[in-house]
């Protein structure tokens, strides 16, 4: 069994990389907490325009500056690396900047609203000569390597078809829709797991809560060799659901991130077509039914082994998993299901450019 990437990240040496974090709301905290922990990174200086995140990161880590304006970190010369953990809207002004004072970033998704601006920031980093990493989170999580490897070893047969459902009450965005704020992860383990791009995708969504902002979203991939992924995406439901199902023709999988112990599942069911050869039928339809095995994955927080890796780029040259080019693909999809959720739900293709 290939190791998994928490295994082959290799120690880095003792000189701190100096990371300076802007945004403290969502996110930002668990940043500061995780750069501030590992032994070979420190939080500098963090930013929010809420003068109020502030003095809640005060007080838990006096020795950190704080500032209202994110320039003040992107000029400041000790600082390193620049994790941005901002309104989606606000990434790419603030990750331009950034590659331009020449700071390395680790950016939360999605890490444009657009693929033209995605692709601007991929260009200046390769012309900076700065690392680019996007917060793609669950790549690093332990259960989506273990079923990367899993795929890729045949025992799951061809892939036939995959749905995720990733719903709870809230937090609820005013900046993107719920397929912008959730979906992005489920289409990024979906590109990762399939190694391919969809030919089309189409979406529904509907707005509850804010005009123009739909809470609920459902989008159908077509990928090529006939795969689909159907995934159900809202911030307005009773119950808070993050489960991805994959059916293979020889086995079937079931990842439950909510489940604590028993987070992945894989079933020894299928359905098989079976000839014969009587006067009444030409062939006969068999369902198989067997075990289900409940493998032992490492629990690893996935956002900190995304700052290891990150860390790792920035000292070993590691190209990154989650790059500014595998990045582009997730939003050349979220590009192409919003102009359909903008027409009715019509089947688009997905450009790759």
């Amino acid at each position: 069994m290939l190791k998994t990437l928490h295994e082959t990240e290799t120690q880095l040496d003792k000189n701190l990389i100096r990371v300076g974090v802007i945004g403290c709301g969502y996110w930002g905290p668990n940043y500061i907490r995780i750069f501030s922990e590992l032994p070979n990174s420190c939080v500098s200086v963090c930013c929010d325009m809420d003068s109020s995140k502030l003095g809640l990161i005060e007080k838990v880590y006096p020795f950190i500056k704080k500032t209202t304006n994110y320039l003040d970190v992107l000029k400041d010369p000790t600082v390193d690396a620049v994790c941005i953990s901002t309104p989606a809207t606000t990434h790419y002004k603030i990750a331009k900047d950034a590659l331009l004072y020449g700071k390395h970033i680790l950016i939360e998704k999605p890490m444009s609203l657009c693929v033209d601006e995605g692709r601007d920031l991929v260009e200046t980093a390769k012309d900076k000569n700065r690392v680019l990493v996007i917060g793609h989170v669950y790549l690093y999580h332990s259960a989506v390597q273990w079923i990367k490897r899993f795929i890729s070893s045949g025992e799951i047969g061809d892939v036939y078809y995959l749905y995720s459902t990733r719903t709870g009450l809230g937090p609820i965005r005013k900046d993107v829709n719920a397929m912008w704020d959730l979906a992005t992860h489920d289409i990024s383990i979906c590109l990762y797991l399939l190694d391919c791009m969809p030919v089309n995708v189409s979406a529904k969504g509907f707005s509850y809560l804010q005009n123009g902002i739909e809470d609920v979203v459902f989008l159908v991939l077509e990928f090529p060799e006939k795969i689909v992924c159907h995934i159900h995406a809202s911030w307005l439901d009773p119950y808070k659901i993050r489960r991805l199902t994959i059916v293979g023709s020889k086995k079937m999988l079931v990842f439950n991130d909510t489940d604590l112990f028993e987070n992945l599942k894989i079933l020894d069911k299928g359905a098989s077509v079976k000839e014969t050869h009587t006067t009444y039928e030409d062939f006969l339809l068999q369902v198989r039914t067997g075990d289900i095995h409940i493998p032992k994955v490492e629990s690893v927080e996935p956002l900190k082994s995304q700052c290891i890796h990150f860390l790792n780029c920035l000292k070993k040259g590691v190209m990154p998993l989650t790059n500014g080019e595998e990045s582009l693909k997730v939003i050349q999809v979220l590009e192409a299901a919003n102009k359909s959720l903008k027409n009715g739900g019509i089947s688009v293709e997905v450009r790759c450019r």
